[in-house]
């Protein structure tokens, strides 16, 4: 089981400061990728014109702009709300950019009070995100925003 508590200290002290945007979610997305198990891919869309645009990400090549309200990226960004899809086949709309991929976990992030974009996360076993997954990467979403989208 992750310690999403120490995972957070371990963010928290990579970014202190730091104050390069890129910098910081590369690495939070290279953290994230080492430390939770059975993912294939993690990494950030943000919203530019309109719509979302990759952003720095570990795992294979990705879509590079996903429409609001669109698969299950654009369906958090949409509703302002957590997604987790525990099996992606069957969620309407999915965007297929890994078809290895098959549980998702999209969580928006604010700057500003506004949606920024997202930090998204998939894994190619069914059911892989948790509850307890939910509730720790909803901290370490809370730390994203208060110490790099500041």
């Amino acid at each position: 089981m992750t310690d999403y508590k120490l995972l957070g200290n371990m963010l928290t002290s990579m970014v202190e400061d730091v104050p390069y945007l890129i910098t910081n979610l590369a690495n939070t997305s290279a953290l994230l990728f080492e430390n939770l198990e059975d993912l294939n891919w993690v990494g950030f869309y943000q919203i530019l014109d309109g719509k979302l645009v990759l952003g720095p990400f570990q795992g294979k090549v990705a879509c590079t702009m996903i429409e609001i309200g669109k698969g299950v990226c654009g369906t958090a960004v949409k509703e302002d709300k957590t997604q987790l899809v525990n099996n992606v086949h069957t969620f309407p709309g999915h965007i297929a950019c890994d078809s290895a991929s098959n549980s998702e976990i999209v969580i928006p992030l604010h700057k500003n009070n506004q949606i920024w974009g997202v930090l998204d996360i998939d894994s190619p076993i069914l059911n892989r995100f948790t509850q307890a997954d939910f509730s720790g990467l909803s901290h370490i979403a809370k730390i994203i925003e208060e110490k790099i989208l500041k």
